[in-house]
Order: C-alpha cells, then structure tokens, then sequence
C-alpha cells in the first residue's frame, strides 16, 4: 500500500503540493493526471527519493521495489536485448554467482531463486516486450548506439516493464512510441499484476489501463475509481452539486445578513440577531470546484477550396538517395478528406507526408497536385528546431512583416500567447507552449492540406480536446500521423495503412485496426488490401479518356452528396449548440417561477429542436448511406 500524508513540496517560492494525501492499496493501477505545470513529475521524484519533501511522508511496504524509465536514453555497444536482460540485477547476480560458487547448498538454492523468479524464460521475455515496442530479432541484437535517441528510449522503457517493479512509475510513456507501440503498451499494461502509477494525457491508455485516477489540482490530491471518462464524469457533477451548495449558501448568508442589519439595534430581537451573526462567522465557505482555461486553437480555413482532387497519386515511387522507400503508390486526396495514417514507425508514413506537401519529389510514377495548393505542415522534430531566442511575437512578426504591432500583437494573442507570454523566447517555452505556436505558424496562411505529424505529444488532456474542435471547425484537407486513438478517431473519415513498402485504404475502424496490430498480421493486411479487385460483371474502361470521364463522372455523383452530408453536419452543429443554450437556461432553479410564460416557450422551444436535430441526423445517415453506395458501386 502506499500511503502519502500531509506532503507540501515548493519550488522557487511556489506551491506544487500542499498537504497532499492519497493511500492507494496495493495492485492499483492509477493514472495520475492534472495540467502541465501543477507537479506531477514532482510528485514521481519524490516517491523515488531523488528529492526530499518539505514536510509530510511517504509510505511504502517494505523492501518494495519502484521502477522507472531513466530519464537519459540508453547508450553503447550493448545490444538492445542484453541491455534489457542485464535490467534484472538480481538474476544477472545469480546467474554469475551459480558460475563460480563451489558450495553444492548454495548452488541448490541459487538454482531454487532463478527458478522462482522465471529466470530460465528471461530472454524469451525480453525479446517480447522488445517486439512488442518495435524491435525485430535482428534489430535487438544490434549496438543500442545504432539507434537514434527516441528508440533508444524505447528500449530504457522494455527495461523496467521487463524487471516487473512491485510499483511502475511511467511518466508519459508514449512519447517515443508510435501508434502500434501505443497500443502494445495499453494491452501490456493493462494485465500488469503489481502496482502502477502512469502519467499521460492519453485518454485512451487511461480508459484501457488504470482503475484509479488521481487528480492534482492546486496543489491537493483526490482519488476518484474508475477510467478517465468516468472521473471527468464524476468530476462534472462534483462541480455542479459545488456550484449548487455555493447558491445556496450565498442565499443562506444574505437572509442572515439582511436580519442582522434590520434588527442588531432593536432590544427586542438583538438576541436573534447576535445568534445569527454567530451563526455567519461558523458558516464555512464552500469552494467552487474551477477548471483553468484552455486557448483554443483556431486554424483558419481556406478561403476558396480547390478543386478536387487536389492530390493524386498514379503508381508514384518515393524515397532518398534512391532506395525507394514506398511503391505503387495509387492514391486520392480530395478538399475535405479527413486521413488517419496508421503504420509502424520507420514504415513511410512521415515519407509519404512529405511527398503529398511537395516536400520530396517523386521517384517515379505521376504525382499531381493542385495550383495554388496550400500546405501547412507540423512535424514534432520541428520543436527542437525553433530558434531559442525566437519568442512568439518575433516569430510573428516574421509573417507580417508589414503589419502595425497592434496586428501581430493580436495575432500572436490568437495563437494562445497574450502580453505575459508574448515576448518569452522559445527556449523559455514550455513543450505546449512551442507546440501551440508552432501549429500557429502551421496554419498561419489558411493551407488547403493540413499535414500533422505527433502534434499530441506535449498537449494536456484539455489541449487535446481543444486540438479536436479545431479540426473538426477547419474546413481543409487534414493529414494526421498520430499515436493518439483518440485524436484519430475522432477527426479522421479515412484510414490509410502504410506497410509492406506501400500505402493501401484501411476498411476497418480504429478497433479492428488495434486487433490486427495485437495479432501482428498488418503487412498481410497491406498485401491482401493491395491486391486488384475481382473484375466487375460491367466493362472496364478500356482507354484512359474513358476512363477519366468514369472518373469525372463518379465525382459529379459524390459532390453533391458529399455537400447534402456536410449540410447536415453543420445544422446538427448548429442545433447541439442550441439545445446546449437552452438546456443551460432551463437549468436556472428560479425561472417558472419568476417568469412561467418564458420557461413553457424555452421548453417548447428545445422540444423543437430536439426534433430538429432527430431530422438532421437522419439526413446526414442517408446522405452517408448514398454516398458509400454510389462510392462503392
């Protein structure tokens, strides 16, 4: 069990925990979350020991074991799974011990505590837990100084998932990892048979993994059982009952007031009102639970969308120094196309991004693009890349070289950075902070294509959710490359899988995706999806005009089922924001009876709309059912 009490801890004259508690029983699997900034990685290094708390305590079982990813990257001639073997100490003592004892007691019981501890299987083990964060045999007998940095991380992590610490402390363990390793270690985790404690703004891997999240907020700790979804829930209601609670006794304090004042002079009731002015001085106020602000990110959408499609790809090879890298490359990106990329790292997916950005030139077939076309382009190797004295404004200021500085000074505000941050170099920058401003710069000029290659990776929860309203209000073509389910599934229409040295359409859903990934099958999914189509009973166009008029004749019958959708896309927006209006109206305790006549036409009202909304959601479930028939006819 482990048992944290009273715990304050300040860091330049500010509070990160003050007089924290939380006793989390033994095999609790919880997920530690609040925003960037209020402790939480603090709160890691102190339960290691690395810093000393300012009071309070820290109580773990005896001789407990706590594992953690090192926060250097692994390096050296060692290969990748002897790196992982040697994690064990105590077996690695045994094994050489067992080679040069000669007491035949002492050998029993060393053979006695290698088998206890599964020591004979330690290498198959390893080798697994390699595999499954990307590594293939080969790879795990190569020198960890062969790999870059991110991948050598990778290994730090098999290390202490590979030791088994009676608690594992992970701190934002899919930062390296890709969207396959993402869900490797969801379902690793989520059999893990001792304690854990993960830090992540991960909905998903929160949702799969934990049992417990604990909340640091203002520098408390509250515990609340369950998912993700089911605190953020929990956390709601607290909220209002709070805010209720609050009302009330604002009520409650007035009524006392407002006697004191009347009667505290009058002989006759200066009793009742000393009584009540006791009475007020007991009342303990009641803290209305507040959620900090999040900036939302606004992506400008293009002005006038091109015609689609707007990137088309007819056998087109692409690679470096070439070595292809992708083949056979037979692809459709039209004005609104919404794509998820799934494939392993080091599989193309940042490769063909660059191709579809004209970034890298073909190495073979035709690719053809849009005039005109605009691409914003977010990659995460770009936050290394910022100048570190550059801030905000002065990058700005770069893009608007003729503007008034009230102009970049708004501009800059938009991107999330007002007057306190507006002048901060970069290098002064949190990680979601150089995010933020370089998805502002990303989408500065209104791109057509929106290329986003890991923009999660240094966002909060919060700035997640903002990062999915932003998208789903830009009205561009969007390419995303993440290891957030989350994000995938809910901004991406279309999945492409790179594997198997190409790119095919993924038919499946990001559930049947996570399946295939478990099962390790997906360049048998890229083979099986590359091959041709059985031939159809109609005749195939035989030339290639005849061809392109099939093809502009498909368009035409999409286009205006495609827009009939989005039509009533934006009305069942726009009637959810309504019956949101009105159900916050509603909820006001005094209305029927201050104003009945209004509360009966706002009930209608929402009747109304919810019928509305009904009417626009069948239109769109047709819209898609016609569209995926002709789509597929």
């Amino acid at each position: 069990m482990l048992q944290i009490a009273d715990l304050t801890y300040r860091i330049a004259g500010r509070t990160l925990l003050d007089q924290a508690a939380a006793t989390l029983p033994t095999g609790t699997r919880a997920g530690l979350v609040g925003r960037n900034g209020t402790g939480k990685t603090t709160l890691f290094r102190l339960l290691l020991g690395e810093i000393a708390p300012e009071s309070g305590t820290l109580n773990l079982p005896a001789k407990a074991r706590i594992g953690t990813v090192e926060q250097e990257a692994p390096a050296g001639p060692t290969s990748l799974i002897d790196f992982v073997l040697a994690a064990d100490t105590e077996r690695a003592m045994l094994l050489e011990e067992a080679e040069t004892s000669v007491d035949g007691v002492r050998i029993g019981e060393i053979h006695a505590r290698l088998s206890e501890i599964d020591a004979y299987s330690a290498e198959s083990r390893a080798a697994r837990i390699l595999a499954g964060l990307g590594f293939d045999v080969e790879a795990q007998n190569r020198p960890l100084e062969s790999f870059s940095g991110g991948w050598r991380m990778r290994v730090a992590l098999a290390a202490v998932l590979f030791t088994a610490p009676d608690l594992l402390l992970l701190d934002e363990p899919t930062n390296y990892l890709d969207l396959e390793g993402t869900l490797w270690l969801e379902n690793y985790l989520s059999r893990y048979p001792y304690s854990l404690i993960v830090i992540s703004h991960d909905r998903d891997l929160l949702n799969t993994v934990v049992d417990t999240i604990v909340h640091l907020d203002q520098g408390k700790l509250t515990l609340y059982r369950g998912t993700y979804d089911q605190f953020e829930r929990q956390r709601r209601e607290k909220q209002a009952l709070a805010e209720k609670m609050l009302k009330k006794q604002d009520e409650q304090r007035k009524h006392m007031q407002a006697f004191v004042d009347r009667f505290r002079y009058k002989a006759s009731k200066a009793r009742q009102a000393q009584s009540r002015l006791k009475a007020l001085a007991k009342l303990q106020p009641i803290s209305a639970i507040v959620d900090g602000s999040t900036v939302p990110f606004r992506f400008p959408s293009p002005e006038k969308p091109l015609a689609s499609p707007i990137v088309q790809l007819d056998g087109a090879a692409v690679g470096y120094g070439g070595e292809p890298v992708l083949r056979d490359l037979n692809l459709r990106l039209d004005h609104d196309d919404r794509i998820g990329l799934l494939g392993s790292n080091g599989n193309g997916k940042s490769t063909l991004a660059k191709l579809l950005s004209n970034r890298l030139a073909a190495a073979g077939g035709r690719v053809m693009s849009a005039e005109k076309m605009k691409v914003g382009f977010f990659a995460q190797h770009q936050l290394d890349e910022l100048s570190p004295e550059l801030s905000p404004y002065q990058a700005v200021r770069k893009l608007m070289p003729g503007a008034r500085e009230a102009e970049v000074r708004s501009k800059t505000a938009q991107f999330g950075f007002g007057y306190e941050k507006a002048d901060i170099p970069a290098s002064k920058l949190s990680g979601g902070e150089k995010a933020r401003l370089l998805l502002g710069l990303a989408t500065f000029f209104a791109p057509h294509l929106l290329i986003l290659d890991e923009p999660t990776n240094h966002l909060d929860v919060d700035a997640r959710e903002a990062l999915v309203r932003a998208l789903a209000e830009y009205e561009g073509a969007v390419i995303l490359i993440s290891h957030d389910r989350h994000l995938i599934e809910t901004t991406a229409d279309r999945l492409w899988l790179v594997a198997g040295g190409t790119v095919v359409p993924f038919d499946g859903d990001m559930e049947d995706y996570r399946r295939r990934v478990l099962a390790g099958d997906l360049d048998t999914v890229a083979a099986e999806m590359a091959m041709p189509a059985p031939a159809a009973e109609e005749a195939i166009p035989s030339s290639k005009g005849e061809q392109r008029r099939s093809a502009a004749q498909r368009r035409a019958e999409l286009a205006p089922l495609r827009d009939r959708q989005k039509s009533a896309e934006r009305r069942m927006a726009e009637l959810s924001r309504r019956i949101s209006q009105l159900d916050g109206k509603l909820a006001d305790p005094d209305l029927f009876s201050n104003d009945p006549a209004k509360g009966a036409e706002l009930s209608r009202e929402r009747a109304r709309t919810v019928e509305a909304l009904a009417r626009a959601e069948e239109e769109w479930l047709e819209a898609g059912a016609e569209l995926e028939a002709v789509a597929s006819a």
